[in-house]
């Protein structure tokens, strides 16, 4: 089955590259923001990508998506006194970036109808996305849980090939275990099975993914629409 394409945002960009502050450029393997950091600004994803994540207490990391070109992070302290981010901002590919002032979006929303639907829809739908991950790590297993982001992964950067759908975004091992919400070591265990399977097969960092429909009934795949199921 061919792998679906990135779901455009509903917000027009043009319209909230008006609002920006400044444009700055954000080099690999640096923070845009970090958890409990005080919150006065928005980021929107003109290239690149930032990968956002929340640290657990032990020190864990739970990777939740990977903002791309024309994705917004830092969106959930709008509308909220004395704001701290909530979660980490962690730039895995050089980005050039928007940063728009949360107050004057803010203000914008409530004088524009036509913006604050569009945010509004926006939102809930990116919420949705999140509860949907959420459901799966937790009811599927360590297993399920890297089954749903392999599926996840396709919907967002999938490439279909002649011998199956490429996922094109290179990721360590202990990256996609972030993303799972498990270890590298059961990740690893998992990788291999499903190679063995042949229903994986590993190239030059990239997965190609040979029987999407194996993972899929593997965790009662529900077929939800790719902007649900994605990690973007």
């Amino acid at each position: 089955m061919p792998a679906t394409n990135k779901a455009t945002h509903s917000i027009e960009i043009r319209e909230l590259l008006q609002f920006a502050d400044r444009k700055i450029h954000a080099e690999k393997g640096t923070y845009l923001f970090q958890e409990g950091m005080e919150a006065e600004e928005l980021y929107l994803i003109l290239s690149g990508k930032v990968q956002i994540s929340k640290v657990t207490k032990d020190g864990r990391e739970l990777a939740l998506r990977i903002c791309g070109q024309n994705d917004i992070c830092g969106e959930l302290t709008l509308f909220t006194d004395s704001p701290k981010y909530l979660l980490s901002a962690f730039v895995i590919e050089g980005a050039e970036i928007a940063v728009i002032k949360k107050d004057v979006i803010e203000k914008e929303i409530f004088q524009n109808p036509a913006l604050a639907f569009e945010f509004m829809k926006w939102m809930s739908d990116h919420f949705r996305k999140t509860q949907t991950k959420f459901r799966d790590l937790v009811l599927n297993g360590k297993r399920g849980a890297l089954f749903s982001t392999l599926i996840r992964m396709t919907n967002s950067y999938g490439a279909q090939k002649q011998d199956g759908i490429l996922i094109d975004l290179p990721l360590t091992n202990q990256e996609l275990a972030n993303f799972c919400g498990t270890s590298r070591e059961s990740t690893n265990r998992i990788l291999n099975e499903l190679k063995r399977e042949h229903v994986i097969s590993i190239k030059k960092g990239k997965i190609i993914v040979h029987d999407l429909d194996f993972l899929r009934d593997e965790i009662g795949c529900e077929n939800c629409p790719a902007v649900f199921c994605s990690i973007d």
